[in-house]
């Protein structure tokens, strides 16, 4: 048998949710486009995406932990999240730049990382040729 299966999200815990809402909106456009609350209030859950995605298009998910009140240990940071820019790349680094969020470049393989609040990294990559 051959699954058939395709992405759905990818999930980080994030410690001040709207921190994290507002740090993707500005910096890589997306926008909440689901979000599950606990009935007691002891977590929730936001679903974000690029505006006008469809609903069964690759998801971000960041979850808030009302009773997880410590900054979350990220061990050596080698996992990361991958977006690719569609439009003008050195702007959109030079963006990143002056938003302070730049946390390495590799100028020989030409891609740079951000990191977001809770210091997750997200690497930046050119588009496709």
């Amino acid at each position: 048998m051959k699954p058939n299966l395709h992405f759905d999200h990818f999930n980080i815990n994030v410690s001040d949710l709207q921190r994290s809402l507002d740090f993707y909106n500005k910096a890589l456009g997306l926008v909440k486009i689901g979000e599950i609350i606990a009935p007691d209030n002891s977590f929730i859950i936001n679903y974000l995406g690029l505006p006008g995605q469809s609903a069964d298009s690759f998801r971000l998910e960041l979850t808030w932990l009302r009773d997880h009140t410590q900054p979350y240990e990220l061990g050596e940071n080698e996992s990361h999240l991958a977006m690719r820019a569609s439009g003008d790349y050195e702007q959109l680094r030079q963006y990143h730049r002056e938003m302070g969020v730049i946390c390495f470049e590799n100028p020989a393989m030409g891609i740079y990382f951000i990191h977001d609040p809770d210091d997750y990294w997200i690497e930046i990559l050119p588009p496709r040729k």
